[in-house]
């Protein structure tokens, strides 16, 4: 006789049902749903033998066969195992049958004597079901597109990165599993890296030692110009704890030895999928340390000026719920954050959400970015280019092919605000010879300055400019004048084009002049505007290094007003920048001014356009008094 638990009286049923039953103990996963089908093929009544068989899928994450050996199961006999619909419920709602699963959920918490944790799953995921089934209805433009075999192979691509400019990508690669007898083995992750070149991305190559090695490294966050990245590596040599974030810059085609970040950033808890701001100054990453609110949670650091990193600050329970948030992409326009949450009202999952920062740096209600870019499986990995339109993310489309990178144009209403960004190049003016140089890019408005930074060897930089404020550009270098533009966006939140520069510093000579981009004056005035301050005090640092040079500031106007007028205007407000230096402890002999009027036009004076060009004040060195 057999036991009353089971629900057969096939010997031949009960013991491949009791083989099925070790080989899952064994994790043989493959055996145990072998030799469960067969007991069920023999018994196709027998109630274990598809408990167990749902309960196997359910580990394998097969979820629409567990969901449908479950309902074997209740179809059997309803009353035997009462926890049965909360399994059966759960398999529905990870296979986006939402309506079956809502259904069953609600027949499993109206059972007396289920657990606390189990009913309280079960009304978050009634409410998920009833999010879902409404985001359904109302479906978000979602048309992927594949990547491209310059990057998508047969292996594993995942989690893109890509620079401002849009013309590099890092990427992660993991080569298919290695059946060797009995097991099965894992290919490592490495970076991989793609160029943008003639409307297609080429193929990717690997970013090579020392950044790859025997242990996985991934989720990484490219900076906005390509030249440095902060990643995630697990259990490598010199971690605090299980994951941690390290550091790699580029020099000469080269990435550098990987560097801990270390405290405060990591620590012994697990630290893992980093974003960096464009400005390179803010940090954002998931933790499970101590202090958050749930499992894992969304913090961030801030660069000083001594070069550290702060103490991590939690993003609060705004963005963090007591489930896990994940994947941060902080986008180049400073203020709109995008992530995964299983904590929040959405498919099943990891969903992804936008967030933006306000003007006291507190965050809005995220938005979940809507179905069909949100499902039933874990969306992750989500970052989007720097005009705000294309967003890039991996998907699972095809068992053939692995998991595979694809990009669609973002939806309007979780757009973030577009971003354009300079690109230059330095060159000596007179030698022609490209030249390394530092450059700040500074918010006029507010005088602050939002990134200090040196080109790479060859000359080359890039910054970005979020829409919505004034910018002035400086790039500057010991021996040379400095260079200034200003990039007026306030209130600008259509795209720009890029702005792609050939930057001349001209050495200090006689005879040499430079533009002083960013002096402003109110308007048919020569009282100084506040946004004048920081390149004149430029100017005036310049002057008080460099004790042996004598300038002349010339001031131009365009061709409105009387050419008398003009002369008058050019005069006093080239006198109000002497005056300005003056007080800052330049000597009057080093100081001469002049007012050019319109003499010197360097655009016509019929556009707006032309006519900012002959508004402008210049300096030329007259002596250099050595």
């Amino acid at each position: 006789m057999f036991p009353q638990t089971y629900h057969t009286t096939s010997n031949k049923a009960l013991k491949a049902y009791k083989e099925g039953a070790q080989a899952y103990d064994y994790f043989n996963f493959s055996r145990a749903e072998s030799y469960l089908k067969e007991a069920t093929k023999i018994d196709s009544e027998f109630y274990e033998a598809w408990l167990m068989l749902g309960e196997l899928m359910t580990d394998l994450r097969r979820f629409n066969e567990a969901a449908s050996y479950y309902r074997n199961a209740v179809r059997i006999d309803s009353l035997f195992y009462r926890p049965v619909f909360f399994n059966l419920a759960n398999a529905e709602f990870m296979s986006g049958d939402y309506e079956k699963a809502l259904i069953h959920y609600h027949v499993y918490i109206s059972q007396p004597g289920i657990s606390d944790k189990n009913r309280l799953k079960a009304l978050r995921n009634i409410e998920n079901c009833g999010f879902a089934i409404e985001a359904i209805k109302k479906p978000v433009p979602f048309n992927p597109v594949d990547i491209g075999s310059g990057i998508n192979t047969r292996d594993d691509e995942y989690w893109p990165s890509i620079t401002a400019d849009g013309q590099t990508m890092m990427f992660t690669r993991q080569a298919r599993p290695v059946e060797r007898g009995s097991f099965t083995v894992q290919a490592q992750e490495d970076f991989y890296i793609s160029q943008f070149r003639n409307g297609t991305w080429q193929r990717a190559v690997n970013a090579g030692p020392p950044l790859n090695t025997r242990s996985n490294e991934g989720a990484q966050s490219l900076s906005s110009d390509g030249t440095y990245m902060f990643f995630t590596a697990c259990d490598r040599s010199g971690g605090m704890g299980s994951c941690d974030i390290f550091f790699s810059s580029l020099a000469n085609g080269r990435w550098s030895e990987p560097v801990n970040l270390g405290p405060p950033v990591n620590t012994p808890a697990w630290e893992s999928q980093p974003s960096v701001s464009s400005n390179g100054r803010l940090i954002f990453f998931s933790s499970s340390r101590p202090g958050g609110m749930g499992g894992k949670d969304l913090w961030y650091s801030v660069l000083n000026s001594s070069g550290k990193w702060s103490n991590p600050k939690n993003l609060g329970e705004t963005i963090n719920t007591d489930g896990d948030e994940m994947s941060p992409f902080f986008h180049f326009d400073g203020k709109s954050l995008y992530f995964s949450s299983d904590g929040r009202p959405g498919m099943g999952g990891f969903d992804i959400y936008m967030s933006r920062m306000k003007e006291d740096s507190t965050w809005t209600v995220p938005v979940n970015l809507g179905y069909p870019i949100n499902t039933y499986n874990d969306e992750t990995g989500l970052v989007i280019e720097s005009a705000g339109q294309r967003a890039y993310f991996s998907s699972r489309r095809d068992n053939e092919t692995g998991k595979d990178i694809f990009w669609f144009d973002l939806h309007e209403s979780v757009r973030p605000d577009p971003v354009s960004y300079l690109k230059g190049k330095v060159y000596d003016k007179e030698t022609g010879k490209l030249i390394r140089a530092s450059y700040e890019l500074i918010n006029l408005s507010t005088s602050t300055i939002l990134i200090s930074n040196s080109t790479d060897a060859s000359g080359d930089f890039l910054v970005c400019l979020p829409s919505g404020n004034n910018y002035g550009l400086n790039v500057s270098k010991p021996g040379y004048l400095f260079y200034s533009e200003s990039f007026m966006l306030e209130g600008e939140h259509s795209l720009v084009e890029p702005f792609i520069k050939q930057i001349q510093l001209s050495p200090l000579k006689v005879g040499e002049r430079m533009l002083l981009s960013n002096v402003f004056y109110e308007v048919d005035s020569w009282e100084l505007k506040k946004e004048s301050v920081m390149e004149l005090n430029r100017l005036a640092n310049l002057l008080e290094e460099n004790r042996n040079l004598v300038v002349e500031i010339g001031g131009y106007t365009d061709s409105t007003g009387t050419d008398e007028h003009n002369l008058v205007l050019s005069e006093r407000r080239a006198l109000s920048v002497v005056n300005y230096l003056r007080e800052k402890g330049i000597t009057p002999e080093r100081l001469k001014y002049k007012g050019y009027g319109n003499t010197s036009p360097l655009g016509d004076n019929i556009t707006l356009e032309g006519r900012k060009l002959n508004r402008r004040t210049e300096v030329k060195i007259i002596a250099n008094e050595k």
